[in-house]
């Protein structure tokens, strides 16, 4: 009996998937790939586009080199999300790099990492304890721009900020750094704020009716590259030669390709680029391989203007 018994634990131990020095193995002993899978919203935005595109990329290219499998999920709200989290574990994911975009993804997230399942966040601030986190820097953008506006136009005039309170933290980091640069060292500028959205559609309809508003404005603090290409235009077709500045934020190909076009006005963009999503699916591998991984990954901001656009062209990008 005790012959039989031991026969099994070993055959067991033989069936079991181990990981020693932070790799995989199966039961033959041969090298098992990672699982990793990836959830972001469904495309509404061409920053969203880029960022699965560029997250399908970097999983081709270690897919490629037999290092990982991956499934990338997307969802239109959180409760889509959180059930392809469920569907993510189902499939036997090892790790997670998600973008939860929308309130309400603390509780799946967190339930993941009591697991033992390591998560990375991509862009979005939550409550989590033991997340990991890669993203631009929101504050610096809204600091560099400050800079860039001041730069141009002096320490004083008027400028727009086109706000956008429904995107949470990232909207909210960007301000502050713009307000808090802004007071420092140009507190006799005129902030005027609007409430808008990351889309060109709402920057082209709520940038033509704050032109009505405003006889003068000197420039205009934009968030967002989509928001700014309509805010452009609402610009150009009233006819508009006062203002000289409009920033932006992300890493639309599009907008790089404006900023030479225009003379008269600075276009600018705080660079925000969808390609951070390939350092999250890195952590992620890494942390699957035992190394150690801060736990945040903060990349630094670079402004692109018609001086050096040619540099941030990528014309593999479809954003």
């Amino acid at each position: 009996m005790k012959k039989v018994l031991l026969t099994m634990l070993i055959a067991l131990v033989a069936l079991s998937t181990v990981f020693a020095g932070g790799e995989k193995e199966s039961a033959s002993g041969e090298a098992d790939v990672y699982k990793i899978g990836v959830l972001a919203p469904a495309v509404t935005h061409g920053w969203s586009a880029g960022v699965a595109y560029y997250a399908e990329k970097r999983c081709e290219d270690l897919k490629a080199d037999g290092l990982i499998d991956y499934r990338i999920y997307t969802s239109n709200d959180g409760a889509e999300m959180t059930t392809q989290i469920d569907d993510a574990l189902l499939w036997g994911a090892d790790a997670l790099v998600c973008f939860p975009q929308w309130t309400g993804m603390e509780v799946p997230i967190q339930n993941v990492i009591a697991q033992g399942i390591p998560v990375v966040n991509f862009d979005i601030v939550i409550d989590v304890d033991g997340v990991y986190r890669v993203a631009g820097d929101n504050y610096d953008m809204g600091v560099q721009s400050a800079k860039y506006i001041v730069d141009k136009i002096g320490t004083e005039g008027t400028v727009v900020i086109l706000d956008v309170p429904t995107s949470g933290s990232v909207a909210e980091l960007r301000k502050a750094g713009y307000l808090d640069t802004v007071a420092e060292i140009a507190p006799n500028i005129e902030n005027i704020t609007y409430a808008t959205q990351f889309t060109r559609e709402a920057g082209l309809a709520d940038m033509a009716d704050i032109l009505v508003a405003n006889p003068h404005i000197d420039a205009v603090y934009s968030m967002d590259d989509e928001t700014s290409i309509g805010a452009l235009q609402a610009i150009e077709e009233a006819g508009r030669t006062d203002i000289k500045v409009i920033t932006g934020g992300g890493g639309a190909q599009e907008y790089f390709k404006m900023m030479p076009e225009h003379e008269d006005i600075w276009i600018q963009s705080a660079l925000y680029s969808p390609v951070m999503v390939e350092d999250a699916v890195d952590m992620a591998y890494a942390l699957l391989q035992g190394e150690s991984v801060e736990m945040e990954n903060i990349i630094p901001t670079s402004i692109v203007d018609r001086t050096n656009y040619q540099d941030y062209l990528d014309e593999t990008s479809p954003y």
